[in-house]
């Protein structure tokens, strides 16, 4: 009789986004140049919040760890659908997939609760601005960044402490460009109903959790700046929480559409599209959104442009 932790199956096939060999020189050269992008901007967001003075505050804090996460984040998917794209070759052995998916839990869920403080970090600043220095200190910034992380962990190590006690003895096919957790339990031989218990307890707890704490912090603020009688300043308070607003929509917007909902034959594909969407493009655009909106980010990437790969001073900014 097969032990419970023994595992018949020793790799798994990666289908990805298409088998049409046509497409795939193309979806090769679009993930390639969204992934060179995304490492690109989410390093030069973190050397310029390291290198510059001027953004040593909390708000750069926050952004410097989620540019970190966004490019560890990418790094677990991207290279190996870039691998499969390129080879007919698309299996992957049982411990990298179980090692992947551990990696894109924690990141995912990281990114949730660091949303969430990023949140809490703008609550405090428009809601509380005198208080803002004394209340978002550097011990409470390693907190909420400890508390982030430490989250991540805690969701991705009790998703696989189920997983890797699954008998997997059937097809070894996973209709994804990862190895994704939903479609990993559709191959288990053994019963899953322990696992979908512990994904809706504690992933979906987790996941409505961070959403609604990001959204408790967003109604005061909305408040606050509804109250503000002037128009121009009305607009500029919010303008330091549109950026990471943005993000969060587009965040748990695709998050919750994957995660959120039971996947049918009818919604796999949309349901794989959207995963792309919340694990590779987003990252891409994060550094985007940030920069575009921020005149500090961008001074500052300017400055370190010119004074340290130049080596001449900086042009002279309009303010």
């Amino acid at each position: 009789m097969e032990s419970e932790n023994q595992t018949l199956v020793t790799e798994f096939l990666i289908l990805g986004l298409t088998d049409n060999p046509q497409l795939q020189p193309f979806l090769f050269l679009l993930f390639l140049t969204i992934y060179f992008l995304t490492v690109l901007g989410n390093v030069t967001i973190l050397v310029v919040t390291c290198f510059d003075s001027r953004l040593r505050m909390p708000m750069y804090f926050f952004l410097s760890n989620l540019s970190f996460l966004d490019v560890c984040y990418t790094s677990v998917t991207v290279p190996r659908m870039l691998l499969n794209l390129l080879s007919q070759f698309k299996a992957i052995s049982y411990t990298a997939c179980i090692s992947q998916l551990y990696f894109f839990i924690v990141f995912a869920g990281t990114e949730c609760f660091l949303l969430t403080a990023m949140a809490y970090d703008r609550y405090l600043a428009v809601c509380k601005p005198l208080r803002y220095p004394a209340l978002m200190d550097n011990r409470r910034l390693l907190l909420l960044a400890t508390a982030a992380w430490g989250t991540g962990i805690f969701n991705a190590t009790s998703h696989i402490s189920f997983t890797v006690r699954l008998v997997f003895c059937g097809p070894n096919e996973i209709d994804h460009f990862l190895c994704d957790i939903r479609e990993l339990l559709k191959l288990a031989c053994s019963s899953t109903r322990n696992n979908q218990l512990e994904i809706f307890l504690v992933g979906g707890t987790l996941r409505i959790t961070s959403f609604c704490l990001t959204l408790g912090s967003y109604v005061p603020i909305i408040i606050t700046v509804l109250k503000i009688r002037s128009e121009e300043s009305r607009k500029k308070t919010f303008s330091t929480c549109a950026s990471h607003l943005t993000v969060v929509v587009l965040y748990y917007g695709t998050l919750n559409f994957v995660y959120g909902r039971q996947t049918s034959g009818n919604t796999l594909y949309m349901s794989k599209m959207m995963s792309v969407m919340f694990s590779v493009v987003i990252p891409m655009l994060n550094p985007l959104i940030y920069t575009l909106r921020n005149q500090q980010v961008k001074g500052a990437i300017v400055n370190f442009w010119y004074t340290r790969c130049c080596l001449v001073k900086p042009p002279l900014s309009g303010g």
